[in-house]
């Protein structure tokens, strides 16, 4: 599709009603708020994704690539019907004349944390005629960019977690927490689009991923090769196909056509308590020996209870938990801290209902227990992912800058109605450093924009600046380990 059609409805008539001999609009991409408990900062992420999609490929493709007639035509019919007019699309074809987008963005690096209320981006026009074209990309820019960034700092607060509780357990594991939150979320993702860029935000923290096409896109869009990875896992389907009457004997072949490396086995087709306590015994030896860890994996019920145990149960297995089961029975070593460690050969994975909350009373209870948190891997799903809006950190592109018949006009919105949420900056901004902390200025001059931390990323159709996955990592590691 165009992409110049991938825009909201309103944005149509824009061209016409901005005051007349306007030659700059000048916006900036900001979270406004947080509905998330303890973040007040959102990591920045997804950006060079948008520009190679879509302000380079998918433009090139599917606009200036095309025939100038076909496009604008094509273009014509739909926002004809649309608005029910003689649409006028001069400006579309002076745009195609040009033969590449006259947009200049500017923007702090992938991978900062950046404060709420203070912009990640800015973003202008670069000849005056193409003042429409700034905020005409802005529900594209919108629909691109905030779940990344979501998915990226929610991220960073399970990882934040894991790793607090990693270096009170078992610090020399440290490592192992990037595979310790592994990404299930595609299957509950709303299509393609919204699993990769999750996904590749889940990446900027952790390797640990089921989502595969996000390896192809990190290779795409960051330059990145071989950084994700998961291991052979069972379903359920697999299970039940052998039947509940021979499920040991399942365990059995899965362990022959797996004699090495990590095997993780659904555990709770039918009755988990049953696999643990009667199967694993007889499988011991066998486990054991093999070169690898197999992995018993939960599926049902409350992780909390399940992973940690129920102490109001009356059934023994379930108050005790899986992971003291799995110590019971192979045993462990217990490190410098006085925290158990389960032997290297078993393990466990649990993936459905983590919430962070889950995560964090799953740690902390393993603790209380004298068990390293680093005994489990958490696998963190959609509802995690996908049960966030762009109001979760309320996402706005606004502008505030215009150039009108020559003269420079600061501009700002401020609603009466509203509590101050939706005030926004005023004028030209600037990005600083100040004690360390990330501020910024508005109502800047032309001079002071020019300085701080925001730099040119794309402009005139050319990628100016491009980061690697692992210099945005690189952007977030000491602030989270830290922690």
């Amino acid at each position: 599709m165009n992409p110049l059609l991938l825009t909201d409805g309103y944005k149509l008539g824009h061209h016409k009603q901005y005051p007349e001999n306007t030659t700059l609009v000048y916006s900036n991409w900001t979270p406004r708020k947080s509905r998330v408990e303890g973040v007040e900062e959102v990591v920045f992420f997804g950006l060079q994704y948008f520009i190679k999609e879509y302000l380079i490929d998918q433009f090139q493709q599917y606009f200036f690539q095309r025939e100038k007639e076909e496009v604008l035509q094509e273009y014509k019919d739909y926002v004809d019907a649309y608005l029910n007019e003689d649409y006028d699309v001069s400006h579309i074809g002076k745009l195609h004349d040009l033969g590449y987008l006259p947009i200049e963005i500017k923007a702090l690096e992938e991978g900062t944390s950046v404060p709420i209320r203070t912009p990640m981006f800015t973003m202008k026009n670069t000849l005056p005629e193409f003042y429409w074209l700034t905020n005409y990309l802005e529900t594209l820019i919108s629909n691109s960019i905030w779940l990344p960034c979501n998915s990226a700092t929610i991220a960073r607060k399970y990882h934040q977690v894991l790793c607090k509780y990693a270096l009170e357990t078992n610090p020399e594991a440290i490592d192992f927490v990037t595979w310790q939150g592994h990404d299930f979320s595609m299957r509950g993702m709303a299509g393609k689009d919204a699993s990769i860029l999750s996904g590749m935000a889940h990446a900027v923290f952790f390797n640990g991923s089921d989502t595969l096409p996000v390896s192809y896109a990190l290779k795409k869009y960051y330059h990145t090769e071989n950084v994700i990875g998961s291991v052979n896992a069972t379903e359920h389907s697999v299970m039940c196909a052998g039947n509940k009457e021979n499920e040991l004997e399942t365990f059995q072949r899965l362990l022959q056509i797996y004699p090495k490396g990590i095997l993780s086995i659904v555990s709770d087709t039918w009755d988990l308590w049953k696999v643990i306590s009667e199967f694993l015994p007889k499988l011991k030896q066998e486990i054991l020996e093999r070169d690898g860890k197999v992995v018993i994996r939960p599926d049902s019920g409350d992780p909390v209870l399940i992973i940690c145990g129920n102490p109001e149960s009356e059934n023994e297995l379930e108050r005790k938990g899986v992971v003291q089961l799995l110590w019971e029975i192979f045993g462990g070593i217990e490190n410098e801290q006085g925290f158990k460690v389960l032997n290297p050969k078993i393990g466990a994975i649990y993936g459905d209902s983590i919430t962070m909350q889950r995560a964090e009373e799953i740690c902390e209870r393993l603790k209380r227990k004298g068990f390293a948190s680093t005994n489990i891997v958490l696998g963190i799903g959609s509802f995690t992912y996908q049960y966030n809006t762009r109001d979760t950190f309320g996402f706005a592109m606004k502008t505030t800058y215009v150039e009108v018949n020559g003269e420079k006009r600061n501009i700002f919105k401020d609603p009466i109605t509203d509590n101050g949420t939706k005030k926004s900056a005023k004028g030209l901004l600037k990005i600083y450093r100040e004690e360390g902390k990330i501020c910024f200025k508005d109502t800047c001059t032309e001079k002071e924009e020019k300085e701080g931390m925001l730099e040119t990323v794309f402009k005139n159709g050319i990628l100016v600046k491009e980061m690697t996955l692992a210099e945005i990592r690189s952007n977030v590691t000491s602030e989270t380990v830290s922690v």
